[in-house]
């Protein structure tokens, strides 16, 4: 039984009928179930996963085509095969039209044919429940895309919110720089003037400018280079108390980086004093 894909229901009531589609099929590796009445036809489906119903036109309190409408309305997937004579062949026609009937074979069939039918008929369903997972898997993939796109959108929006408070941090950090009234010069782990303020400008009489990307040597030599160098190796603050520079008394206090830039920079700060 585990090998068997697929599972037809015969539904007539002559059990020489219901025999004869037995021994048809019985070799072709199907599961088959049989009943004598539409309603009982019914019940088989509530209690069974059937694929194709193959059934007679001419039955009891319940003809073919009645039986196959309520099929169609409860079990609208399952391949739906009538079984008729010449005579009946007008009411087979309408069932086709409005849908309640996938194909119908007049009495008496021909084997192969009807066994041909019936392998092509289980291969449709198979392609159209195919497709349906298909496409249920693309519609629950396109919805879990757009949760990420959605994730994406939100993300970037908070990564952009946070750039510009940055930047406005930055352009506030800057200004804040440029309005302390003493001079300040940022000196990186390499001896480069990284950062200075428009104070900074002050502290030479002579029109020399000093510039940032310039070595902190080309500026300062001696005892304030010679400090700054043991602030920067021992990660501890210094201070010079009384430097002259331009006929102007400084008091220089030396700050290394902390934290994550500890041993990457320090920060002079130069305080005028009354000479």
């Amino acid at each position: 039984m585990s090998g068997i894909k697929h599972t037809i229901l015969c539904v007539d009531d002559e059990k020489n009928i219901a025999n004869a589609l037995k021994r048809l099929l019985r070799k072709e590796g199907y599961r088959l179930l049989t009943a004598s009445s539409g309603q009982e036809g019914l019940d088989l489906l509530k209690e069974n996963e059937i694929h194709l119903v193959l059934c007679d036109q001419r039955m009891p309190e319940m003809s073919g085509t009645e039986f196959l409408a309520n099929v169609k309305a409860i079990y609208p997937d399952i391949i739906r095969i009538i079984l008729t004579g010449y005579t009946e062949v007008d009411a087979i026609t309408e069932s086709i039209n409005k849908g309640n009937i996938y194909k119908f074979f007049l009495k008496p069939w021909d084997d192969q044919s009807l066994k041909l039918e019936i392998k092509q008929a289980l291969e449709q369903y198979d392609l159209i429940k195919a497709n349906r997972a298909l496409h249920e898997k693309v519609l629950m993939q396109n919805k879990d895309l757009q949760k990420i796109n959605d994730n994406l959108e939100s993300i970037v929006k908070k990564r952009t919110e946070d750039l510009e408070i940055q930047n406005q941090a930055l352009e506030l950090s800057r200004i804040i720089l440029e309005d302390i009234p003493i001079p300040v010069i940022g000196v990186g782990a390499e001896g480069m003037i990284v950062m200075i303020n428009s104070k900074v400008q002050e502290l030479f009489d002579n029109g020399r400018r000093i510039n940032v990307g310039k070595n902190f040597s080309d500026y300062f030599q001696g005892d304030i280079k010679e400090v700054m160098t043991s602030a920067m190796s021992s990660n501890s603050p210094h201070n010079i108390r009384r430097c002259l520079l331009s006929e102007k008394l400084y008091e220089i206090d030396f700050t290394p980086l902390s934290g994550m830039f500890s041993g990457r920079g320090i920060v002079l700060t130069f305080r005028p004093m009354e000479n």
